[in-house]
């Protein structure tokens, strides 16, 4: 009896103690109807093999008017990219097909949706400084954040 409370106990420390240690690949970012997002750092893990942001928009307007979505480029490359996107208009998600700085981006959402931008991790460079931003005309000066490569 002893013997197999003490199995059940390693097995349920070992079970326990697995997440805390495995890496976190994932983070929520909240858009708002205020053009915020309630999120301005994220780090990522270089353990990661992909790393997912979502992004919920809690705002109640439709993204014809307020739509949100996220954008990642180098941090040098996210004003030109961005202007680019207003270019390409709503079919193309505010993204420029083919542009070769965008790292990774979402769909645009409305109120009430969400979406996820996944990032191959590969593509990120330690010590480069990155962006995310919302590329919707008129949100990228607002609506960004700073993303880096962690340890």
């Amino acid at each position: 009896m002893k013997k197999t409370l003490m199995t059940l106990a390693l097995f349920a420390a070992g079970g326990i103690a697995a997440p805390a240690m495995a890496a976190d690949c994932a983070v929520t970012v909240e858009g708002n109807d205020q053009m915020q997002f309630n999120v301005k750092n994220i780090e990522v893990p270089k353990s990661c093999k992909n790393y997912t942001v979502t992004l919920k928009h809690v705002g109640k307007m439709p993204k014809s008017s307020m739509g949100h979505n996220i954008v990642l480029t180098t941090a040098a490359d996210a004003t030109a990219a961005a202007a680019d996107g207003m270019k390409a208009g709503a079919a193309n998600d505010y993204v420029k097909a083919g542009d070769t700085r965008v790292i990774a981006h979402s769909k645009v959402i409305g109120g009430g949706e969400t979406t996820d931008m996944v990032i191959d991790v590969s593509k990120l460079k330690a010590g480069t400084d990155y962006t995310y931003f919302c590329s919707f005309p008129g949100h990228s000066f607002i609506m960004k954040g700073a993303l880096k490569l962690g340890s």
